[in-house]
């Protein structure tokens, strides 16, 4: 008994030391990538948009999120007072892509720049070309509308950042209409509980007109690890980085 006693302890600790093993090796790899990945687009230019407008309906800036961080970064706070952090905004690029010539993406819609659906108002059609500035300004008008519509979805539910960032991607693929309460009933009626687990597991979203995307699958599932991990990186490269450093 005692023999085998030691046997399931000595098991299980080795078990525990590969799971943590697992955990730093990720955690270093995450770090580098997720440097590598704000240096690329910030040396696309893309970093260089506008932080300073408020969101609708309040008069508090970035400002004074960058403040309640310094003070207390461990602290859930209002998402009103939130905007997208740079890790999202280079997950976002990375995703999206950045595409100057007007396409169809995988549900048939006009799209352009870091995955802008074309409105009637922009004046553009498929194969016309934006600018860099043209670019710029779609992202800074799309983050501003996804990070109000994540301030309208959860209302007075705190936030972390990453959490925060996690809704903000989601709003902006998947547009506030889907994550309406009757669109979207248990991810409301998560944030209605304060379930963030439950609200994690509302946050795949995998088809696009009907089908599934393959895409899609990978972003929810990145979606997911930067909600409950404040992991940005890349799950496709990082289990590709962990298995050539295996």
């Amino acid at each position: 008994m005692k023999q085998r006693e030691a046997l399931r302890r000595q098991k299980e600790e080795q078990e525990a030391r590969k799971k943590t093993g697992w955990r730093n090796r990720r955690r270093r790899l995450s770090g580098r990538m997720r440097k590598r990945k704000i240096a690329l687009a910030a040396s696309a230019g893309i970093m260089g948009i506008s932080t300073a407008a408020t969101v609708p309906g309040t008069q508090q800036s970035v400002n004074m999120q960058q403040a309640i961080e310094r003070v207390a970064p461990d602290i859930r706070t209002s998402a009103a007072l939130m905007k997208a952090s740079d890790e999202l905004k280079a997950a976002m690029i990375e995703e999206e892509g950045v595409r100057y010539t007007v396409y169809r993406d995988v549900a048939g819609y006009p799209t352009v720049g870091v995955g802008h659906l074309i409105k009637p108002g922009d004046g553009l059609s498929v194969g016309d070309r934006v600018t860099e500035e043209q670019v710029l300004e779609f992202l800074e008008q799309d983050l501003a509308i996804a990070e109000a519509g994540v301030a309208r979805l959860v209302g007075d539910l705190p936030l972390f950042q990453h959490e925060f960032d996690a809704l903000v991607d989601l709003v902006y693929n998947v547009g506030e209409g889907n994550v309406s309460p009757g669109k979207s009933p248990k991810l409301n009626a998560a944030i209605s509980a304060g379930d963030y687990q439950a609200i994690a597991d509302e946050l795949a979203y995998h088809n696009a007109g009907g089908a599934l995307a393959r895409g899609l699958v990978y972003r929810s599932e990145r979606r997911v690890n930067i909600f409950l991990e404040a992991a940005y990186e890349d799950p496709r490269e990082l289990r590709t980085e962990i298995n050539r450093s295996a």
